[in-house]
């Protein structure tokens, strides 16, 4: 069992990367021979590449996680399960997410890479 959830989460990760080298190993070859490069290759070569975070990604990651917390509180706040005191626990489980929401938030006015506006 523990090797299919091995497989499961191992497998598709080889077959991208070998895809890629593929992909390289063919567009060096085109431009060893010097056929041009088609725009759809360098698409599909930087399709997955992580940029850095810009500040407005960091505001919607921020409104996000602050929400979660929100959420979590009012859960515990309202849900009774039988014990009275399930609501400091659970309010203070919900200010996990909230303290990441709010981190990432000051993080969204300090972040250098501000977000283009189109």
């Amino acid at each position: 069992m523990f090797l299919v959830i091995g497989a499961i989460c191992i497998v598709p990760v080889y077959l991208k990367s070998r895809e890629r080298i593929e992909m390289q190993s063919t567009l060096r070859a085109a431009i060893d021979k010097g056929q041009p490069v088609p725009p759809e290759v360098i698409e599909a070569l930087t399709r997955n590449v992580k940029v850095a975070p810009t500040s407005l990604s960091d505001m919607r990651a921020g409104v996000i996680w602050l929400a979660i917390g929100i959420g979590l509180a009012a859960f515990s706040y309202f849900v009774d399960f039988g014990d009275n005191d399930f609501h400091s626990p659970g309010i203070g489980i919900a200010c996990i997410p909230a303290v990441i929401g709010l981190a990432y938030i000051v993080l969204s006015f300090f972040n250098p890479n501000k977000a283009k506006r189109v």
